[in-house]
C-alpha cells in the first residue's frame, strides 16, 4: 500500500493505493474540514439517526475515519455517506447490537467499540500487511520451495511445519544417508527461505 497525503487551507487529500485489491477500495478520499468537525449527535431515544459519527477502519489501506451513515434500505441495510459511500450494504441491526459490523475489509464501529478494539487490529493489520510484503518479496519461488519440501501449495504455514517437513526429507537427502550433495542443498535452501518469514523485522 502506498499512502500520500497532501493538506491544502480547507481540504485534506488522502491517496491509497490498494496493491493486493479487496472491497473499499476508495483510491482517493477528500475530506473537507467542515465533514471531520461536525458535531456528533446521539438521538434522545437511544438510536441511531443519520448525524450520528461512527469509526471506519480499514487496516489494510490505513484508513481510519469518522463517517455517517448515508442511505438506509427498508430491511435495514446500511450504507455510509460520502466519501465512503462504496461501503454497504451492511447490517444496521447488527452496528446497533455489537457496535461493530464487517463490510469486505471495512469495520464500521462505535467510538466505544473503536476504543475498547483498536490495539488488537492495529496489530493484526500490521501483521496482514507483514505477510502480504513478505509474500510480494519471496514472490514465485515460494511456491517452489514449498513444492520441494513438499508442502501445501496454500494457506499459511507455521516453524513446526516447515522444520518437520525438513528433517523428513533430510533423513534421505543428506550425503551421510545416501543422498546427494546438491538435493540437499536444495532442500536447506527451501527450508531457509520459507523461515525467513518469522525473522524479526
Amino acid at each position: 500500500m502506498t499512502e500520500k497525503a497532501i493538506s491544502g487551507s480547507s481540504r485534506r487529500v488522502r491517496l491509497a493505493l490498494n496493491m493486493h485489491g479487496g472491497a473499499c477500495d476508495a483510491s482517493v478520499v477528500i475530506l473537507d474540514r467542515r465533514q471531520r468537525s461536525r458535531a456528533r449527535l446521539i438521538g434522545e431515544s437511544g438510536g441511531m439517526n443519520n448525524s450520528e459519527e461512527w469509526v471506519i477502519w480499514n487496516g489494510s489501506m490505513g484508513i481510519l475515519d469518522t463517517v455517517t451513515i448515508g442511505r438506509i434500505e427498508g430491511d435495514r441495510s446500511a450504507f455510509l455517506a460520502p466519501p465512503y459511500a462504496i461501503v454497504g450494504p451492511f447490517s444496521l441491526d447488527e452496528l446497533e447490537a455489537e457496535g461493530r459490523t464487517a463490510f469486505g475489509e471495512c469495520l464500521v464501529m462505535s467510538r466505544r467499540r473503536w476504543q475498547e478494539d483498536q490495539v488488537a487490529l492495529r496489530i493484526a493489520a500490521r501483521e496482514k500487511r507483514r505477510a502480504f510484503l513478505l509474500k510480494m518479496e519471496i514472490g514465485d519461488n515460494s511456491e517452489e520451495h514449498r513444492e520441494m519440501l513438499r508442502l501445501p501449495m496454500e494457506g499459511t504455514l507455521t516453524r513446526s511445519e516447515i522444520s518437520a517437513a525438513f528433517r523428513k526429507l533430510a533423513k534421505t537427502a543428506h550425503p551421510d544417508a545416501g543422498g546427494s550433495d546438491e538435493n540437499y542443498r536444495r532442500i536447506v535452501k527451501a527450508r531457509d527461505a520459507l523461515l525467513e518469514q518469522f525473522e524479526s523485522p
